[in-house]
């Protein structure tokens, strides 16, 4: 069983049978319809957002198998607070504020691709990444938002 890979950064939820896939997929003899309709299911969460996906072909019978990426945690963020861009100079300017839910949901996308070793040290991750942004997290810098962690402030399910 011989296998082929086509690596591509599709739109969430708008993948099309134009480039970059089109021209990928045509000459490996899938059928690009259902590719793309499988791609654009798969990526309709990430809305508006780039989606690393790779397509895996079997050349014998040609079936494929869809796997996908996850958009960076500061296109999460930005998409979850609202914003267009992060602070330029986040230790002065505060630009965004989220919820401890939004960053546990946030958390829980990036699960695979994160090193924490449970929920708690992954929304830690997440919570860094907001403090080098200038996103609050329920109003608290990232400093703070650990220590009401760490206190029982927040809770992880």
């Amino acid at each position: 069983m011989a296998t082929e890979t086509v690596e591509a950064l599709i739109m969430g939820g708008k993948a099309t049978a134009a480039p970059p896939l089109g021209p990928a997929l045509g000459p490996k003899g899938v059928n690009i319809g259902l590719v793309v309709a499988e791609i654009n299911k798969k990526t309709a969460d990430f809305a508006g957002m780039q989606v690393p996906v790779k397509v895996h072909i079997n050349t014998d019978d040609k079936s494929f198998e869809i796997e996908l990426g996850t958009p960076p945690a500061a296109a999460l963020i930005k998409q979850e607070a609202g914003l267009k861009k992060a602070s330029g100079n986040p230790k002065a300017e505060l630009v965004g504020n989220l919820s401890f839910d939004q960053v546990l949901k946030i958390a829980r996308m990036k699960e695979s691709a994160l090193t924490g070793k449970d929920m708690t040290a992954r929304a830690k991750e997440i919570m860094g990444t907001c403090q080098s942004m200038g996103v609050t997290i329920e109003g608290k810098k990232a400093q703070d938002a650990f220590k009401a962690l760490a206190a029982g402030e927040f809770k992880v399910e």
